[in-house]
Parts: structure tokens; C-alpha cells; sequence
């Protein structure tokens, strides 16, 4: 839980946290497999929605069986902390939408709600009644989100996708990421899918702002491309006017020496960005101990640093690699400088300001016990937005949610004994 925080340095009193999350009068029924859509589907679970995850094939989805062995980890956790996290404090029903019971069920619980989200390519939402023509035909009010590979439109609209294709190879990002004369690299996983689902999220909320004033619901469409095209957006906007190829970085000659990484003992890194750098030198020279590189003709102001860029790497590679990080940590606090020590993923697990402020939430499992999530990107000052519960097991919230549809008994006990 994040804690409530000083209004002001004026003595008011301290902000207490609310008991009502914004979205907790709405229900999202989600139809999706993955990462992207289930992300932006947790993001409207901490937010206050009762999240309803459609699991179509009968064992659940792939993405819940992954575990951390299959990757290499010296682990028995028997859950996938990835699936985890993208799918927390949801509900779970499994449907198989080939039958025709199942697609009846889906309609009558998708008339309870008042989002729908989906990932599912455009002729499959047509296929099972699924296309926001079609919901939004029997319910005008709905908000239907969808996050696709390409879009929905345009040659490529059934083109299938996943982040590393469309959000990383596709923008020039896969190309752009990386220092001169290195080979292109495999992004990290569900990068773009995590900032996808951040925009999905965006959407559904503007579109519920139109719908409460007017009484219309709204599609939101969002793809990894143009996810992808707008995070590169600083690049591209240059590639719109230019039709150049971008200049890559070149840590062994920088147009500006104190924008650039250095490894420091026992290998190390540290990266420093000080892109005003005539506004931090003076500062910089006193901290690494050279106050004589201050003056000297080669480095005194940007354009020097510019000309001689390679030497002047040269002496800070030499300088750096003197200490520990820890001790530059030490010679840095304090002075004003913007810089950060390049930290392995498991140090972030320990990150000191990440858990100050309550970046990582603990859920408690009801067979494995408690474990930590990531948290949601964002934070609202007096409310609590961390998940109600981990990711629900296959098929747990079944019969409450068909009895909330207003199924019958006979047709839910069919559905539940006989998913598929």
C-alpha cells in the first residue's frame, strides 16, 4: 500500500487513503491470450474494475504455464511470476468459444459489463461476435479496446505479431538500440507489450470520460507499431523531415563525452547524462579527482569536448576504471551531477527507492504463500492501487460469474462440466 504522503510543507494534514479506487463501478470482460491485453487488463483491476479474464482453451492459456525452470532458473516456484503480475486481482472463467453455448455465455456476461478488451486478430473478434460493430450494435454504451500487431485497417491488419515484430524490428528500434558496429539484439520480453497496454489503458479512460458525456461508447484501437513509432518518436520525427539514417552512438567517440557509459572495477558500468555538459564540467572534474582537465584547451568548452571527443573518453575510461562503484557512488552523492550506476535486474529487486515507495506489491497466494508483483506505473496520491489477490486459477470464478450472467443452472453446470 503506498503511503500517504505530506500535502504540503505548510502543516496540512496528511492525506489519508480512500476506501474507492476510480473504476470500481465498471466490469472488463477480457478476451485475450499473452502479455499486451492482460497487462492493460490488470492496470483496470488496480484501478478498481472487476476484471473478468476469458480463458478460451480448456488448460488456460500458454502464457500461464511458463515457469521459471524452462528459462534457466535455479527455482521450484511452480507459478510464472510474469503471468503473475499481468493477470493479478482478475476473476477466470474458461470458455470454449467453437461451441456455441460458450459464445451465448460470453454475450449474455459481456451485456453485464461496460469494457470489453481484446487481442484476439480481426477476423476471429468477427468470427465469434467479437468485433466492436457487433457488441456495440446490441450495447451502444460499451467501450470495446483492442491492441493488435498493425492496426486494424491497412494491408497488414491480420498480420500476427508479437512485440519483438512489430513494436521492436518493425519502428527501427531493434536497429537504433544499440552502440556502432554492434549487432542488432533481441529486445527484453513484453517491452513493448507493457507500454501497449499503458496506452490501451489510456484510451478505455478517455473513452469512458466521452461515454459519461454522452452516452456513446467508443473503440479504442492501439498497436504495437504505432506504440512503437511514438516511444521511438524522438528518432522518427527526425527520419519524417530527413530521410536520413540516424546517427548511432559511439561510446569510444561521443559528440559529448559525459553522455556515454564507463565501466568502472570489477566490471561494472556507469552512465552518465549530463547533456548540458558546460553547465555540469567544473562540477564533473572536481568529483573524478582532475580538476586540471577543467582547463585544459582540448576539453574547455562543448565544441572542444566535441573535436576531441575520443581522447578525452580515453582519459575518463582510464579514470573510472580506477575505483569501485561504490566509491563513485560516493564521490557523485551530493554534487548535482545526473548520472546512474547501470544495474542488473537483480539488483532493481533491492532497489532502495523502489521500495521506499512501494513499487513492488506483495500478493498472497492461497497455496504458495506471499510473493511480490511489480506494481502499477503510476501512482494516486490517497489512493490504494495495489492488486486485490494474484493471478485467479484456471476456471476459479466460473460458476459466480455465469450466476451474475444470469445463466440458468442447467446451462452453467454444462458449461463448467463440460468446457470443451
Amino acid at each position: 500500500m503506498v503511503a500517504a504522503a505530506a500535502a504540503d510543507t505548510a502543516g496540512v494534514s496528511e492525506i489519508q487513503p480512500t476506501l474507492q479506487k476510480p473504476l470500481e463501478d465498471i466490469r472488463v470482460v477480457e478476451v485475450a491470450n499473452y502479455v499486451a491485453v492482460p497487462a492493460a487488463g490488470r492496470l483496470l483491476a488496480d484501478l478498481g474494475a472487476d476484471v473478468i479474464k476469458i480463458e478460451t482453451p480448456p488448460a488456460g492459456e500458454l502464457y500461464r504455464r511458463g515457469r521459471l525452470q524452462y528459462a534457466g532458473y535455479e527455482t521450484d516456484f511452480p507459478e510464472n511470476p510474469p503471468f503473475q503480475m499481468d493477470n493479478a486481482g482478475k476473476r477466470s472463467l474458461v470458455l470454449d468459444l467453437k461451441r456455441e453455448e460458450a459464445r451465448e455465455a460470453l454475450a449474455e456476461i459481456i451485456r453485464g459489463a461496460q469494457v470489453f478488451i481484446t487481442n484476439l486478430l480481426p477476423a476471429r473478434r468477427v468470427k465469434y461476435g467479437l468485433d466492436h460493430e457487433t457488441l456495440m450494435a446490441r450495447d451502444p454504451r460499451l467501450v470495446v479496446g483492442a491492441i493488435s500487431g498493425y492496426g486494424l485497417g491497412g494491408a497488414e491488419s491480420e498480420t500476427p505479431a508479437f512485440d519483438y515484430t512489430a513494436y521492436w524490428a518493425r519502428t527501427g528500434m531493434m536497429d537504433a538500440v544499440r552502440d556502432e558496429g554492434v549487432a542488432p539484439s533481441l529486445q527484453r520480453p513484453a517491452l513493448g507489450d507493457h507500454a501497449a497496454a499503458v496506452n490501451l489503458v489510456c484510451g478505455i479512460m478517455a473513452a469512458l470520460r466521452l461515454r459519461d458525456a454522452n452516452g456513446v461508447g467508443q473503440y479504442v484501437d492501439v498497436s504495437l507499431l504505432q506504440t512503437g513509432l511514438h516511444i521511438l518518436g524522438n528518432d522518427v520525427s527526425n527520419a519524417l523531415i530527413t530521410r536520413e539514417p540516424l546517427r548511432r552512438h559511439d561510446r569510444r567517440a561521443p559528440a559529448n563525452p559525459l553522455w556515454n557509459s564507463y565501466r568502472v572495477k570489477e566490471d561494472r558500468w556507469i552512465l552518465l547524462v549530463m547533456i548540458d555538459a558546460d553547465r555540469y564540467w567544473a562540477d564533473f572534474c572536481r568529483a573524478i579527482g582532475k580538476p586540471e582537465l577543467e582547463g585544459d584547451e582540448r576539453f574547455c568548452d562543448g565544441f572542444a569536448r566535441v573535436r576531441n571527443g575520443g581522447s578525452l573518453v580515453e582519459i575518463l575510461d582510464a579514470i573510472f576504471a580506477e575505483n569501485t562503484l561504490e566509491e563513485w557512488e560516493r564521490r557523485f552523492a551530493g554534487r548535482g551531477l545526473i548520472w546512474s550506476p547501470v544495474r542488473s535486474v537483480a539488483d532493481v529487486a533491492d532497489d532502495p527507492q523502489a521500495r521506499e515507495l512501494g513499487y513492488f506489491c506483495e500478493v498472497e497466494h492461497p497455496e504458495y504463500g506471499p510473493f511480490e508483483i511489480v506494481g502499477p506505473p503510476f501512482r494516486i496520491e490517497g489512493t490504494d492501487l495495489a492488486p486485490r489477490g494474484p493471478a485467479p486459477a484456471i476456471g476459479a470464478d466460473a460458476e459466480a460469474v455465469l450466476i451474475e450472467a444470469g445463466l440458468p443452472p442447467a446451462a452453467i453446470r454444462k458449461l463448467i462440466e463440460e468446457p470443451s
